[in-house]
């Protein structure tokens, strides 16, 4: 789940001391595992989703079933009641950037290009995936759109190893992005997650000075999400203050993982190939 910046800097409830709460979080082996589990949760969650999507369902029908199988797998929906937040999922349309609000008069249709941003909390810790859907037959440049983003994804956690820095995840997706010919929504960013479902460090998808070029530990556990537009980068909030769409109306896409960082590579927890 991406949150504007002002909502990047608002942890959600958390009661341990100042002390362990400051700067970014190194997990313990045993946190890890409960990650691990919460990620397979996720993971579990999309892929149901991406098999079970279909012109004629609306996204509350999504929502409702995201929400059933978190439950049934002994975890709670992340996004729930998350800064007022009503779903379970985030589910964004074409034009819709992100946090798309799941609703009974929402209904997919063919050629759509479907975002579903998931998490789910399991022994105390987050898991937090999105997966861009295309419903059947969906026109050439969206189908590569969605393919690029894929793409972006995986180009950016390659880079994804104790001695690396931000930026080095940051250039790989902002050149494979704009080397295809779209851009790189600078608006909402990736993000630290663990105990909280946004922690710190913000993980750019674009080059910048603007936030420190942190360089990565093993144990750090990191939510990587390139989002693309085919069309300008630039987004604006829509009356119900959570989705954002495009201001051209260009169609956007998105992925996502949560990514262990480790001694000389990464483990992705919310690898749908793997449950």
């Amino acid at each position: 789940m991406n949150i504007l910046s002002n909502l990047l800097s608002q942890p959600s409830q958390d009661t341990r001391p100042k002390r362990q709460r400051r700067g970014i979080e190194i997990k313990s082996p045993r946190e890890i595992e409960i990650m691990r589990q919460s990620g397979k949760i996720v993971a579990t969650v999309l892929k149901e989703i991406s098999e079970l999507v279909k012109p004629g369902m609306t996204t509350a029908d999504l929502d409702a079933y995201a929400e059933k199988r978190i439950r049934e797998m002994g975890a709670t929906p992340s996004f729930k009641g998350y800064h007022g937040f009503t779903g379970s999922i985030c589910s964004s349309i074409n034009n819709e950037v992100v946090h798309g609000i799941p609703s009974a008069k929402k209904v997919i249709r063919t050629g759509d290009v479907l975002k579903v941003d998931t998490g789910a909390f399991f022994q105390g810790f987050h898991g937090d995936s999105c997966i861009t859907i295309a419903v059947e037959e969906v026109k050439p440049n969206d189908a590569k759109l969605i393919r690029v983003a894929e793409e972006a994804l995986y180009k950016g956690i390659e880079q994804v190893k104790a001695g690396n820095y931000l930026m080095d995840i940051a250039g790989a997706i902002e050149d494979h992005v704009k080397s295809n010919g779209f851009s790189v929504v600078e608006d909402f960013t990736g993000h630290g997650v663990g105990r909280n479902l946004h922690e710190e460090p913000s993980v750019f998808n674009f080059r910048t000075r603007e936030m420190p070029n942190v360089k990565l530990r093993k144990g750090m556990t990191l939510a990587i999400e390139p989002i693309l537009n085919a069309g300008s980068k630039h987004c604006k909030t829509l009356s119900d203050r959570w989705t954002a769409v495009t201001v051209d109306n260009s169609f956007s896409a998105q992925f996502e993982h949560t990514v262990l960082v480790t001694e000389t590579g990464y483990e992705i927890f919310t690898d749908r190939t793997k449950v």
